[in-house]
């Protein structure tokens, strides 16, 4: 394993909204050194909808030596609306690769579902539903949905290229069949859950046959008793105000720390043994599910968090007293898989 990696949010906007409240450069640029220092990372997947923001973190990152994925992460968005931000964040990568720091460009994530134009549907989860619900045209749906993305890279690509003069890869859900010709890396986002556990390894080891480097992006899993099985949809036990924030669970849960760091030690032993060029875990930590473990117990949106560190709601923690998050069992795990690495 060449990129041993971590995903760090810098705030995922939605209708105008950013779920990192919250962006002290300072607290970046600590966090970042903790991922190095104590996650043994060389790598980094920085990932939000903020251009600014991607660079800033972008540099402290590079300042330390990571190598950078500069992601921009649009939600909800048109085509045109893509481009206009992938044309910007290639510029602020461009710059980052010209100080001499090792820069990959990421155009997205799951573009067909998390925005507009690519699938039907006002949400994610009525594109889901179209894509997914009719076994008879599924097939036709999912290749036509992988048909658009690729018309859309036809116009993406070179926007970027003009712009930035280094890798360049996307971070496809497993069913988005695109050209991967024109990218650098084959970059996928590989979730196991109960479902597709018996033949996981063997479809990890066929991508990396493919010729190009594999990354593997996305994985990860929330922290309550079951997740694991789940995990791609482990998040889905939240309940969200009229702005789409999270305000609750919708049931009491079992805190399963242990289950959490046996899900991703588990992952990255099968990426690495079967020859996964970077793997990134996601993710470092989400602000907007703080974890409340006093009072009803629907409100600790740690659980579905995929996190490996809990922010707290209140006060400072006791590892890192100079954070306002503690370690969970998964960061532990995961600093020891890669230190041994």
């Amino acid at each position: 394993m060449r990129g041993k990696g971590m995903t760090y949010d810098t705030g995922f906007i939605r209708r105008g909204r950013i779920s990192r409240a919250d962006f002290d450069p300072a607290v970046v640029a600590r966090e970042l050194a903790i991922i190095r220092d104590d996650l043994h990372c060389n790598a980094v997947h920085i990932v939000g909808g903020d251009p600014a923001r991607l660079e800033v973190a972008a540099r402290c990152a590079a300042e330390l030596g990571l190598e950078v994925w500069f992601s921009p992460y649009p939600l909800e968005l048109t085509g045109d609306e893509i481009l206009t931000l992938f044309a910007d964040c290639a510029q602020r990568a461009e710059r980052l690769r010209q100080t001499g720091a090792e820069v990959v460009f990421v155009a997205g994530v799951e573009l067909t579902i998390m925005n507009r134009g690519f699938v039907p549907g006002d949400n994610v989860d009525e594109r889901l539903d179209l894509l997914l619900s009719d076994p008879e045209r599924r097939a036709e749906r999912l290749t036509e949905a992988s048909a658009r993305l690729d018309e859309f890279f036809g116009s993406a690509l070179p926007l970027i290229r003009e712009r930035f003069l280094g890798q360049i890869t996307y971070a496809c859900i497993p069913f988005e069949r695109i050209d991967w010709t024109p990218f650098d890396f084959l970059s996928i986002e590989l979730i196991r859950s109960a479902e597709v556990a018996g033949q996981f390894r063997e479809g990890v080891r066929s991508l990396v046959t493919q010729g190009k480097p594999v990354a593997a992006t996305g994985f990860g899993t929330a922290t309550w008793r079951g997740a694991g099985d789940v995990a791609p949809r482990s998040m889905e036990i939240v309940e969200y105000d009229e702005h789409g924030d999270p305000i609750r669970l919708n049931g009491e849960y079992t805190r399963d720390e242990a289950g959490q760091a046996t899900y991703l030690r588990e992952l990255l032993e099968i990426f690495d043994s079967e020859g996964v060029d970077s793997t990134f875990v996601f993710l470092f930590a989400l602000y907007n599910y703080p974890h409340r473990p006093a009072g009803d117990p629907r409100e600790d949106l740690d659980l579905a968090g995929l996190g490996i560190v809990k922010v707290l709601a209140d006060g400072r923690g006791h590892t890192y007293p100079d954070m306002t998050w503690e370690p969970k069992a998964a960061f532990t795990a995961v600093a020891e898989y890669y230190r041994g690495r």
